[in-house]
């Protein structure tokens, strides 16, 4: 058993290392390098980038630059004209009623100040109210033309409604609603001229008398007493014209003396009898 172990692995063997001095190499003989070992990583590799792509970068840096230059020059512009448009008093308003189709700008309790926000929606219901007046007209004036009244009348009643409610809004309604939101004189001024032209229409519509308004056109109390004997169901219309109007009056007075009483508190009568003096004077 022991002689598989009777070599000494840790014995030293005798060797010459002059015996054979050729395989020696020679002291001044240069070592073949080592062969070239891929590297698994590009760490500290340098990436030629051609000059032409260079040259794109510089173009389109430029072009960003004259685009952002651009985009200030049209900013600083619209600033520009929105400041212009602020300095006049001109103001672009979005259409919000009624709701379910918006034809003009309304928003008392936003734009119109608290203390003046309950005369506001009451000069508000004055022109609603027109409206009902106007529309319940057509139908008594249809009823009375129905009956053989003549279409004539039936006519100037669609007349007195399609120019009646879009005439009492610019002329009166947007001008006290203006007036009430910027404080100008003039609106109150111009307010007041066409609101009395409101209220006489108002009176003399639930008058009707036959000389003016082509007899029957307007259901007021005057042909209502005339159309009664004959029908009472077109009568009672009238009847019912004649109220519309005289509440709509009462209510029309009532929101022009508080219009005046807080136009006068205000001191913007006073103003604008110096307005009036100096235009007098200057003319002069």
């Amino acid at each position: 058993m022991a002689q598989g172990y009777d070599t000494n692995p840790f014995a030293e063997e005798d060797v010459n290392p002059f015996a054979n001095p050729g395989n020696v190499p020679p002291a001044n003989a240069r070592l073949s390098p080592l062969p070239h070992e891929r590297a698994e990583y590009d760490r500290g590799v340098t990436v030629d980038i051609p000059l032409d792509n260079s040259k794109d970068l510089k173009k389109k840096e430029k072009e960003l630059h004259a685009k952002e230059a651009e985009l200030k020059k049209r900013e600083q512009e619209l600033k520009r004209r929105e400041d212009a448009i602020a300095r006049s008093g001109f103001v672009i308003e979005e259409k919000n009623w009624p709701a379910f189709f918006p034809v003009i700008h309304h928003d008392i309790s936003n734009e119109i100040p608290v203390h003046l926000q309950n005369l506001q929606y009451v000069a508000f219901t004055t022109l609603l109210g027109l409206v009902g007046c106007l529309v319940w007209n057509v139908i008594a004036v249809t009823l009375a033309w129905i009956k053989g009244e003549g279409v004539t009348i039936w006519l100037l009643s669609i007349i007195y409604l399609l120019s009646g409610v879009p005439g009492a809004y610019v002329l009166w309604y947007r001008p006290l609603y203006r007036a009430m939101r910027t404080d100008s004189f003039l609106s109150f001024g111009w307010f007041f001229i066409s609101y009395v032209f409101h209220i006489g229409f108002c009176v003399l519509a639930a008058i009707a008398p036959p000389m003016i308004f082509k007899g029957k056109s307007l259901a007021g109390i005057l042909p209502a007493f005339d159309l009664v004997s004959g029908n009472v169901l077109v009568g009672v219309f009238y009847f019912v014209g004649f109220g519309f109007f005289t509440v709509e009056s009462l209510i029309s007075i009532w929101v022009i003396q508080q219009v005046y009483m807080y136009f006068r508190g205000s001191g913007k009568a006073a103003e604008m009898k110096r307005e009036a003096a100096r235009t007098m004077m200057s003319a002069l």
